[in-house]
């Protein structure tokens, strides 16, 4: 076996999380042991470590910063030669310097939301410039993300790698009967919203436009999936809008029984938006890919990267995720029009398979390890 590629991350499972997903994904599909992650403790973590076909070292708390300590432990994993791969650009990659003196002979940074973010403010900008100076290939999810990052990473390092879906475990029948009958649901027409309850993912919209919906669609349910800090104020929305006997809350569930819960839904619904003058936004959006594959329409909403996620008229719908209107009419649209939502499901599917496997995105990932990186624009984006 060649050198073990050392991949280190505040990311990764058990922890829940698109970004964990991701770059859990890339990890296990490397060849068994080719590969050692060095990520923070979370809860359940040894029996998920013990699962895992390669070696986990956790640092001792749920968060690591580009700190002495951290950087010593990361050096001490590196052999000499390998890659190095971080799993979030920032703030990790600040470390890439010291992992280089180690041995690094190659390293591959991933970016996601928060770095194009962080490419908008004149601190944060300087900062991730020092970033990309320590990489060979800085990665980036879709055309949003490369126009921000364009200003303060060369192009010639720059090489899309967008998550992938697992379309043998997210699929049409993977379970969404059971959930109905667990949760009461019956055949009612169903919107359902997997994700972390926070502001940005718009579950407070879903809920102001929830009586708009009702009048068209009178026995609809709203299903939000997740736990997070926005629950009782959504809890209360929901009481205040007098739809409460209308939305359930799931609270968090294992991610082994998200795909029933993305089956138990008839349209899925995500309306994010752009919060905290663009600092706040969305990178791309695994969720709606996730939906598309178990065979959904995906109303999403326009922030940042979003919109990459989804082909608009074909699989699903972009709106603006502030309005309450527009999010109700999209929705109500899908749900009294079940033949349209089925075609648009089924679309989504077929648009899944073709471009979004894992199988192909871990097979891009095998050769950023080792290649040069391409420079990129427009139509490397349509590769």
């Amino acid at each position: 076996m060649g050198k073990r590629t050392l991949i280190v991350t505040n990311d990764f499972p058990p922890r829940p999380g698109g970004i964990q997903a991701f770059v859990h994904g890339l990890a296990s599909r490397r060849p068994p042991g080719s590969v050692v992650v060095y990520a923070p403790r979370w809860r359940g973590c040894e029996e998920f470590d013990a699962r895992q076909p390669y070696e986990v070292v956790r640092h001792p708390s749920s968060l690591m910063l580009p700190t002495r300590s951290v950087a010593r432990t990361a050096a001490g994993l590196v052999e000499d030669g390998a890659t190095v791969v971080f799993g979030a650009a920032a703030p990790l990659g600040l470390l890439a310097p010291a992992l280089r003196r180690a041995g690094a002979a190659r390293v591959v940074m991933l970016t996601h939301g928060h770095e194009a973010s962080w490419a908008r403010l004149p601190g944060s900008r300087r900062l991730l410039r020092r970033i990309g100076e320590g990489a060979d290939v800085v990665t980036y999810l879709g055309e949003y993300t490369r126009r921000r990052l364009a200003p303060v990473v060369p192009a010639r390092k720059l090489v899309r790698l967008a998550p992938g879906v697992d379309t043998a475990t997210f699929r049409p029948g993977a379970g969404g009967e059971r959930v109905r009958a667990s949760l009461g649901l019956g055949d009612r027409p169903v919107a359902v919203c997997v994700s972390r309850l926070v502001p940005r993912k718009g579950q407070d919209v879903l809920i102001r436009a929830w009586p708009l919906v009702l009048r068209r669609v009178p026995d609809a349910v709203l299903l939000l999936v997740g736990g997070g800090p926005s629950r009782r104020a959504l809890e209360r929305a929901a009481a205040r809008y007098g739809v409460a006997r209308s939305v359930v809350f799931t609270g968090s569930v294992p991610w082994a029984a998200l795909p029933a819960h993305y089956d138990a839904g008839d349209v899925f619904a995500m309306p994010c938006r752009s919060r905290l003058a663009g600092i706040d936004v969305e990178g791309l959006g695994i969720v709606y890919l996730e939906a598309s594959a178990t065979g959904l329409p995906v109303v999403a909403g326009s922030s940042g990267g979003a919109p990459d996620a989804v082909r608009p008229g074909e699989t699903g719908l972009v709106v603006d995720g502030a309005s309450r209107d527009d999010v109700a009419a999209a929705l109500a649209g899908l749900l009294a029009d079940p033949a349209r939502a089925r075609a648009m499901g089924e679309r989504g599917r077929a648009w899944i398979e073709e471009e979004w496997r894992w199988d192909l995105v871990s097979a891009r990932f095998a050769g950023l390890l080792s290649s040069p990186a391409r420079g990129t624009g427009p139509a490397a984006e349509r590769r």
